[in-house]
């Protein structure tokens, strides 16, 4: 059974720094997109940070805040996230895909508040 947990969400003020982290367990990641979305209260799900073979891409609202951090050797990635806003408060959740299967975590909350 493959299970993908998010964890590292928190409570942080504006300008304050958080990593999530997400571990896969149950199917080898070789190959897969990984990567992370957010939905705020009301919005739709975005694209956050997104891992492919070849290449990173990011938000525009992220760049330069935000780190992606994968080690294709292990099932696992990570979000480094500097610099946050309270716009960046929202779940975020870990996606592991290939062309035919995807998989979401349960997420976890990111808050920025003072």
């Amino acid at each position: 059974q493959v299970q993908v947990v998010e964890s590292g969400g928190d409570l942080v003020q504006p300008g304050g720094s958080l990593r999530l982290s997400c571990l896969v367990s149950g199917t080898t990641t070789f190959g897969a997109r990984m990567g992370w979305y957010r939905q705020a209260p009301g919005k739709q799900r975005e694209m956050v940070a997104v891992s492919t073979t070849f290449n990173r891409t990011y938000a525009d609202s992220v760049k330069g805040r935000f780190i992606l951090l994968r080690d294709k050797a292990k099932p696992e990635v990570h979000l480094q996230m500097n610099n946050l806003k309270p716009e960046d408060t929202a779940v975020y959740y870990c996606l592991l895909a290939w062309e035919s299967q995807t998989y979401w975590g349960q997420g976890t909350q990111v808050t920025v508040s003072s």
